[in-house]
């Protein structure tokens, strides 16, 4: 389904900087606890614990492959905006480090905190016809494709990383990044009705 901004490209490009400045300290919340989420962003999470790859690599790469389910799903303004989104989270994340420098954070504040801030970013971005890209995409192209649930197919990959995760990380630390996906999909539950803003 293509979708229609009422935006002009200038006030697009700066909601999108603004929205993946909030997804990207939120990530940077994450990172410092060594907490997981969800989607691709939770797969590069789990790829640089395993590799020597930075996450914005990572994050950039693995969404290479949906921008063309995007285009055909979503239409080429989504998809560009999309690409600008991550992008954008790719280089933040990898150094906000350089202008910004964490003192002690209580684990469970940043996993609150964190996930309130990538909701936040996350709708934003959904305000501007973009997303993260990645599980999103490829769930809602598998319901148009195949009727497949969306909402079960990114619950099944979210759920797998949560399962590979109990592997890589201790089980406290698992239960905060779960504590830190619930923080994240609040935001959005609370703010991202049927009617308002949508993307889908």
């Amino acid at each position: 389904m293509k979708q229609k901004s009422t935006h002009s490209i200038p006030e697009d490009l700066f909601a999108l900087l603004t929205g993946a400045l909030f997804v990207s300290f939120g990530l940077l919340l994450f990172k410092d606890q060594g907490f997981l989420t969800g989607g691709t962003a939770g797969l590069a999470l789990i790829i640089t614990k395993v590799s020597d790859f930075s996450f914005g690599q990572v994050f950039f790469v693995i969404n290479l492959p949906f921008y063309w389910l995007a285009i055909r799903r979503m239409g080429w303004r989504f998809t560009i905006n999309t690409f600008i989104s991550v992008a954008s989270v790719s280089v933040l994340a990898d150094n906000l480090h350089r202008v910004i420098s964490l003192g002690p954070v209580h684990p469970v504040f940043a996993a609150i905190m964190g996930g309130f801030m990538i909701g936040t970013g996350m709708l934003i971005l959904f305000r501007h016809v973009s997303s993260l890209g990645g599980v999103g995409i490829l769930a809602l192209y598998l319901q148009d494709r195949f009727k497949l649930s969306a909402g079960r197919v990114q619950m099944g990959v979210d759920v797998a990383i949560v399962c590979i995760g109990f592997f890589l990380v201790p089980l406290v630390v698992l239960a905060l990044s779960v504590l830190g996906a619930l923080a994240l999909n609040l935001v959005i539950a609370l703010n991202h009705k049927p009617g308002r803003y949508q993307i889908t």
